[in-house]
């Protein structure tokens, strides 16, 4: 019997799994032959040892200079949700920030005007999210209990990565969504230019490194969950590339390696080849039964 945590396509696909060039300590990253979907040959007891990292209170906490850049970015997302629903509600939209963290997007969005609550199953940050005065539960979606068409948006940011069977998830999404509601999704391209170039380097692939990272989309398996858990696809786009982490060379090559990627981010972004990918997602006005 397999001892790998996930042993079939995250995405639903009945496709076979196949070895790639991508090897990492736990063993190659595998790939759905259907839908390029790669996951992780990480085991369970490895995948959830990992994910204890989050039940800090300190976890990934910004400096100012990144709390300050976390808000322009949602800013700028906030608007676009706004844009995508359109002209017609005539009151505050309600969103729900899933897997929030401390909910730092969860007070950004009430600021924008939205009514804004998250839900984060960590409970040291779920707390620490309460503390700073946002509306925050704790626990899974699901456990929530929340009723049918309850929010104009949702969001899942760098979530679907971490879950070996995310479409239940994107189901439970797709229910407490209004009809026309939109879901954003951000999560790695693992078909990136990044991906490609640094394969086993690029630290999102490293289990290690980014706590609980065992399944990686790109724009295509990303398309394929959100239409299997019933929703239309607004937009996908992609941004970034980067083509080597800091110590991986030397002083120099460095800088021409960081150059490169900055010439190629324009290019990236408009042939949907950007390691950073968001998924604009919308659940259709006339649903069928």
């Amino acid at each position: 019997m397999s001892t790998r945590y996930i042993d079939s396509c995250p995405v639903g696909c009945n496709a076979a799994l196949s070895t790639t060039d991508i090897v990492l300590p736990e063993g190659p990253l595998m790939q759905c032959g259907a839908c390029g979907q790669l996951v992780s040959q990480i085991s369970e007891a490895e995948y959830l040892q990992s994910m204890q990292a989050f039940n800090d209170a300190n976890f990934n906490l910004p400096d100012e200079r990144a709390a300050q850049r976390r808000v322009r970015v949602a800013t700028r997302r906030l608007a676009r949700i706004r844009a995508l629903l359109g002209g017609r509600l005539d009151r505050r939209p309600r969103i729900v920030d899933v897997g929030c963290s401390r909910g730092d997007f969860v007070a950004a969005a009430t600021g924008a005007g939205y009514e804004a609550e998250g839900v984060e199953p960590a409970p040291q940050i779920a707390a620490a999210a309460r503390a700073a005065g946002r509306k925050v539960h704790t626990g899974l979606l699901e456990e929530q209990h929340f009723d049918d068409a309850q929010f104009d948006a949702v969001s899942l940011f760098e979530v679907v990565e971490h879950l070996r069977a995310p479409l239940a998830l994107l189901q439970e999404c797709h229910r407490i969504l209004r009809p026309g509601g939109i879901m954003l999704i951000s999560t790695g391209n693992g078909a990136s230019w990044t991906a490609r170039t640094m394969k086993a380097r690029w630290d999102y692939f490293q289990t290690r490194k980014d706590a609980g990272h065992i399944s990686f989309f790109n724009p295509r398996s990303i398309a394929l969950l959100a239409e299997r858990a019933g929703f239309e696809t607004a937009e996908v786009m992609t941004t970034r590339v980067r083509f080597a982490e800091k110590g991986d060379l030397p002083g120099a090559a460095f800088v021409l390696a960081k150059l490169a990627a900055e010439i190629l981010a324009l290019p990236a972004r408009l042939g949907g080849q950007g390691h950073d990918m968001l998924a604009y997602l919308r659940k259709p006005i006339a649903v069928t039964a």
